[in-house]
């Protein structure tokens, strides 16, 4: 997984409607990427994942493995 990948400008970048506080992260499409990365900070870095990893996260996050982290 690098980090800080080129990302062309033209990314639109989306973030969960829940988001109200500014401290969220973002997710895009790049080919057969999904990209991470937090909108508090624009300098923040890019997480690159695979559509297989992303799709796997997400069936987590609907399954509750993650719920006791937040």
């Amino acid at each position: 997984m690098p980090a800080d990948p080129p990302v062309p400008d033209n990314i639109t970048w989306r973030k969960a409607r829940a988001c109200e506080s500014g401290a969220c992260v973002m997710v895009a499409r790049q080919g057969e990427s999904v990209l991470i990365t937090s909108n508090a900070d624009p300098e923040s870095p890019v997480s690159v994942f695979t559509s297989e990893e992303w799709s796997v996260f997400i069936d987590g996050i609907k399954l509750g493995d993650f719920d006791d982290i937040a």
